[in-house]
């Protein structure tokens, strides 16, 4: 299915970048999710509401936590690299 863009030329339309579960990689680009453009989309998704960003992440690395710990019991995830990975990219920038 195509749409039609402002110019008339006909575009593809974009994948959501989502985890597959239990892996939590990208399903387009194959990066650990959120990948980059599910972060820039995150972000403006809600970009005046960064307290539900916070809390929709919390959830998402809850629920990643436990299925990659299912996935590998022995190795588990790091919750440090997991705390980067899903809240520490999201944290508000304070200007001096």
């Amino acid at each position: 299915m195509s749409r039609i863009a402002p110019d008339g030329r006909a575009t593809t339309p974009r994948r959501p970048h989502l985890p597959p579960r239990p892996l939590w990689l990208c399903r387009v680009c194959a990066a650990p999710w959120p990948c980059p453009v599910a972060r820039l989309t995150l972000r403006q998704e809600y970009a005046h509401d960064r307290i539900g960003l916070s809390i929709y992440l919390c959830m998402a690395l809850h629920e990643a936590a436990a299925d990659l710990y299912r996935l590998n019991p022995h190795d588990g995830p790091d919750p440090a690299a997991l705390f980067a990975r899903f809240l520490g990219w999201a944290r508000p920038r304070h200007l001096p």
